[in-house]
């Protein structure tokens, strides 16, 4: 937990195979407005530490609803009555469980670079998911570099071997438990739920988005009753984290206006 006490608690929840440290540069230019809280999936950061630590092995597929569950117990155990939720990636996926299942709890939702899932959902092309599955353990960073930044950005650091890799998955999470991310997120199917999300909804994408294609936002927005879609205009699947400054900005006003406060 960071920010202010007693200002407006947002619930931050990262993308898949990730723990809390992929809002590192996000989160700092959040809390002058909200006191955040973050927790580590099932897999991830301390909870994997956990696991490991306890003698009950947990062998069942997890999904994207009962890590939306584990969102409204750390809410709960927290006493808060509601709060602000931005979820990016496979969190947007769990925001949106969260925010069908507990609707008393989710006072404003983010929706960034996610999709609703199901028949409406546009997947990522066959070129994608070979490159990601390359036996090169430098193609494959290259890959997943380009996927979430501008080339720009990538030169301003250095090149590949030197940018931040934050966003490219928890060292702490198992080969198991990163196939069980991966599962839950692509077995993710919200859409024709979707009309039941009652909070004011802002959703976000990067226009050149292939991992997670932007026409999902589109898709979102179609389906979330009064929300607002908007495009970055250079943005790739990491926009959120780039142009953190600019997205963040968005964010906030958002979630304190008199819209996104409901």
């Amino acid at each position: 937990m960071e920010g202010t006490r007693g200002a407006p608690r947002l619930l931050l929840l990262q993308g898949q195979a990730n723990s809390h440290r992929w809002w590192q540069h996000v989160r700092p230019l959040l809390t002058d407005r909200f006191f955040t809280v973050t927790f580590d999936y099932r897999g991830t950061g301390d909870t994997a530490r956990l696991q490991r630590d306890s003698e009950a092995e947990d062998e069942t597929d997890w999904s994207t609803r009962q890590f939306a569950a584990d969102a409204a117990a750390v809410l709960t155990a927290l006493g808060a009555r509601s709060a602000f939720v931005y979820g990016t990636s496979m969190g947007g996926r769990i925001a949106q469980e969260l925010a069908i299942a507990r609707p008393d709890l989710v006072r404003g939702l983010v929706l960034a670079c996610t999709t609703p899932g199901g028949a409406v959902a546009t997947e990522r092309s066959r070129e994608v998911r070979l490159a990601l599955a390359s036996p090169d353990a430098d193609a494959r960073l290259r890959t997943t570099v380009d996927l979430f930044y501008t080339p720009e950005w990538v030169a301003a650091r250095g090149g590949y071997q030197r940018v931040p890799r934050h966003l490219f998955g928890d060292p702490a999470i198992s080969r198991r438990d990163a196939s069980r991310h991966l599962r839950m997120s692509a077995k993710h199917d919200a859409a024709e739920r979707l009309s039941q999300i009652m909070a004011p909804t802002l959703i976000l994408h990067g226009v050149h988005d292939v991992f997670a294609p932007a026409v999902t936002a589109t898709a979102l927005g179609d389906l979330i009753p009064g929300s607002e879609v908007w495009v970055h205009p250079t943005g790739r699947h990491g926009f959120f984290d780039e142009f953190a400054a600019e997205v963040t900005a968005r964010v906030t006003d958002f979630l304190t206006s008199p819209q996104g406060r409901g």
